[in-house]
């Protein structure tokens, strides 16, 4: 299952600046415990898929799991040995775009140490560092 959206406006955005903290989805609002972004960056969309299957194979049906991010950014890549110019180069995958402070996931009906476990395989999958939270 390939996270991207369904349909975009434009084919191709500008990469866009990433200043700041994040304002918005920077507290825990479903779960009880959470995997919190401590640098910024772009997460591609199978590293989120990456981190899904490693919490839901550990939890393995005893807890609820929330994805607070999205990879609705597309990033564009030139072929290789092509020279420079001729345009934009071609949609290759999705990312979502990361500030620091923003939940990534989150996990309810488990324990704490199971929580722990889950978050921290998630987060080996991830390119950015994170952290636990809890409520």
């Amino acid at each position: 299952m390939a996270l991207m959206p369904k349909r975009t406006k434009y084919r191709k955005v500008q990469r866009g600046n990433m200043g700041g903290l994040a304002q918005t989805n920077n507290k825990l609002d479903f779960g009880d415990f959470g995997l919190l972004a401590l640098d910024r960056g772009w997460v591609r969309n199978n590293e989120i898929e990456a981190a899904r299957v490693a919490i839901t194979r550990y939890l393995n049906r005893r807890g609820r799991v929330w994805i607070r991010v999205f990879p609705d950014k597309p990033y564009t890549c030139k072929p290789l040995e092509v020279r420079m110019g001729k345009g934009k180069g071609n949609v290759e995958g999705w990312v979502a775009v990361v500030l620091p402070g923003r939940v990534l996931f989150e996990i309810s009906g488990c324990t704490e140490q199971t929580a722990r476990e889950a978050l921290c395989r998630a987060a080996a999958k991830l390119s950015i560092k994170t952290k636990l939270l809890s409520r």
